[in-house]
């Protein structure tokens, strides 16, 4: 997919494939302008790809083989944008009305009157069906939007960043909302997002996009335990990167390589294949750090052997951050940040260990 722009062609999206299971709740995440809403967009039918097939189902909506593109009306799809996109001249109830009103199979008064009731009851909007549109809260459009996708009863339900409006403390009850609705009438949805913590609480599946591709595909626990390139460990929560050479590769399976870094020999889970002697980076997160109160602590959650993984550190800066405590900790040149709980009695300029649990330490070639 190119965009013609004063500089030049862009390359929007770059040859994707992705598959939506019936019923799945698949996440498109990524920064801005990677291409996750247009790849939605051309879904829907509201931009037309230059190459490749879209099936819904079983249907057939685009080939650019057979030339054939079906208009986004005669999808089956159901859609919520951004802005909500709902009618501000009309009521709630003819807001929700209006795709059954537009439907090629005409429907009675009392269906439809039946249909929106159910549609306003699932997203709890049941008694302000005469109230005008822009006289609701910014969640009550949010579920107006929603209700009037799915008043179709659609196969395919496409949203497309429907929280990013809401302010914080909503959009989190929003977000559980909407998963267990969307769970429980069984709709087969495609998300889209630059909120990481959106993805990987409401997804079954996450697709992490860069700049027109799908970089790793995978549930939100692995996408997060075990990002597959840098550009994905950066991207999901907070990381801390160790770059080193690689000293011994294992020679079974389950085995833990090691890794010669700057702030000291560290051993790690290495990627497939890799030799000894290539430059690689280790990617652990700050709540899988120890910090060590004494020569003979040591975690649990630690396979390494006693006295290795440990590095030694000054404690830079302690923010407080009310659920978490987060230590940026100077080592061998570089600053690590460590999330502790809150109690923990831990001061600017004190001398520490760490410890980096072998197995929670990946390398990822750079």
């Amino acid at each position: 997919m190119h965009y013609q722009t004063e500089r030049g062609s862009v390359h929007a999206v770059r040859g994707i494939g992705l598959e939506v299971k019936p019923g799945q709740f698949y996440t498109l995440l990524g920064p801005s302008g990677c291409g996750k809403t247009t790849t939605l967009r051309c879904v829907a039918g509201l931009e037309r790809p230059q190459e490749g097939e879209i099936r819904i189902g079983s249907d057939l909506v685009f080939s650019s083989a057979r030339g054939l593109s079906i208009p986004p009306y005669k999808r089956d799809i159901g859609m919520v944008f951004q802005s909500y996109a709902i009618w501000p001249h009309m009521t709630v109830f003819e807001n929700v009305a209006f795709p059954l009103r537009e439907m090629k199979r005409r429907l009675s008064q009392r269906e439809i009157r039946e249909r929106v009731h159910q549609a306003l009851s699932l997203v709890q909007l049941i008694g302000l069906e005469d109230r005008p549109a822009p006289f609701l809260s910014g969640g009550q459009q949010q579920r107006l939007a929603l209700a009037r996708a799915l008043v179709r009863e659609p196969r395919v339900l496409l949203l497309d960043e429907p929280l990013s409006n809401l302010d914080a403390k909503l959009r989190e009850e929003t977000r559980f909302e909407l998963r267990d609705l969307v769970k429980r009438l069984g709709i087969t949805t495609l998300y889209v997002t630059h909120d990481q913590l959106e993805a990987l609480t409401m997804s079954d599946v996450v697709a992490v996009m860069d700049q027109g591709r799908i970089v790793q595909e995978a549930p939100p626990v692995e996408i997060y335990q075990s990002p597959r390139e840098r550009f994905v460990a950066n991207f999901i929560g907070l990381t801390n990167f160790l770059e080193g050479q690689v000293k011994r590769v294992p020679t079974g399976n389950g085995q833990l390589g090691e890794v010669e870094t700057p702030s000291g020999l560290l051993q790690c889970i290495l990627p497939e294949g890799v030799a000894a002697g290539e430059t690689v980076v280790i990617v652990v997160r700050p709540e899988d750090v120890n910090l060590l109160a004494g020569p003979a602590c040591a975690s649990a959650d630690s396979r390494s052997d006693p006295g290795k993984n440990v590095l030694q550190g000054r404690v830079e800066a302690v923010i407080f951050m009310g659920d978490t405590l987060e230590c940026q900790v100077g080592v061998g040149g570089k600053r690590m940040r460590v999330k502790l709980h809150p109690s923990s009695t831990v001061a600017a300029g004190e001398e520490i260990r760490l410890e980096l649990p072998a197995r929670r330490c990946r390398a990822l070639r750079t």
